[in-house]
């Protein structure tokens, strides 16, 4: 603030050119303050023409990679704001998930429907259209589907207002909602992937002839 007073008192006087030069710096100045990045030209170097301001670079001590910083604010590398996926989400939800997770601060709106679109990505993993959420569900259920994803998916089908199309943005979306759905994503990625996965590599583990045993059983049953 001192430093903007003087100039704007300085500018005051002087010629023409000197009255030039003091708004000049007092643009700068008003924008170094905003910490917006700025670029400088030089008026006097042979081997650098611009100077860039409100720009710092720095140097982790353990794993020695770089970060940006633009003032006080990490440019890079970018730290999400969601919780780490599953790791089982199929590639296309995934890259929604990790878009969303990304924008979040900035926008909790359009993370919201990134993570919708993770949701119908994931419904369309599973076998169903992926034109209409409801629909999908519905299917699902018919399926045989676990009560508590059941569940899950109708709160990503009614938060906000009500949305039914999983990449529509509702203007009452927010961080608390972004968060909910950071975690249906990954709940049902869990029930519907990650344990059948889990509970199949762990039969397939069993000794051969205990596999037999087990399906002859179940042949005997169904018989």
């Amino acid at each position: 603030e001192d430093v903007m007073k003087f100039a704007e008192q300085a500018k005051k006087g002087g010629d023409e050119d000197e009255r030039k030069e003091h708004a000049r710096v007092i643009a700068l100045l008003k924008t170094v303050v905003k910490g917006a990045p700025v670029i400088e030209r030089r008026r006097e170097s042979e081997s650098c023409y611009y100077n860039l301001l409100n720009v710092s670079v720095s140097q982790c001590y353990n794993c020695d990679a770089p970060a940006i910083w633009i003032r006080d604010h990490l440019a890079w590398p970018r730290i999400g704001g969601g919780p780490l996926p599953n790791p089982d989400i199929p590639d296309e939800a995934r890259r929604d998930y990790e878009e969303a997770s990304a924008i979040l601060a900035l926008s909790p709106r359009g993370a919201a429907a990134l993570l919708r679109l993770a949701i119908q990505r994931l419904c369309m993993f599973l076998g169903e259209k992926g034109a209409n959420l409801n629909d999908d569900i519905g299917s699902l259920v018919a399926r045989g589907l676990d009560k508590r994803v059941q569940q899950a998916l109708d709160v990503v089908r009614v938060v906000g207002n009500n949305a039914v199309h999983p990449g529509q943005i509702d203007l009452g979306d927010n961080g608390e909602v972004a968060h909910k759905l950071f975690d249906l994503v990954n709940l049902i990625a869990e029930i519907m992937i990650s344990q059948p996965k889990h509970v199949s590599a762990m039969f397939d583990g069993l000794p051969e002839g205990a596999r037999k045993g087990i399906e002859q059983r179940d042949k005997t049953k169904k018989d």
